[in-house]
């Protein structure tokens, strides 16, 4: 499962831009990589951690703006197509970097 974490927040004032990063970091913290700018990543066991996070997210998200959140399985994501560009192939942006304890 991978959880999509996309976002549009208001960077008109000091504290919307110490928000913005605030927010930023939290998602880093918690796992997130990014795809491309305010569109983060992360890849999960299954459906109930990804809800779970998600819950999380939804605690320290900024009021002010626009946060939004898609589940997608990993096969979903696999078959995301890329019109321009190229993807990435590092092992942060693959279902190798999940390791199971």
């Amino acid at each position: 499962m991978r959880l999509m974490i996309m976002f549009d927040l208001p960077t008109l004032t000091a504290t919307d831009r110490r928000n913005y990063r605030q927010f930023r970091k939290h998602l880093l913290k918690d796992g997130f990589t990014m795809m491309q700018e305010s569109i983060y990543t992360c890849i999960l066991i299954d459906s109930q951690s990804a809800h779970l996070l998600e819950k999380k997210i939804s605690v320290y998200s900024p009021k002010k703006g626009l946060v939004q959140s898609m589940i997608v399985t990993e096969k979903q994501f696999a078959s995301m197509n890329f019109l321009t560009g190229k993807a990435e192939k590092t092992i942060e942006n693959t279902f190798e970097r999940l390791t199971v304890i």
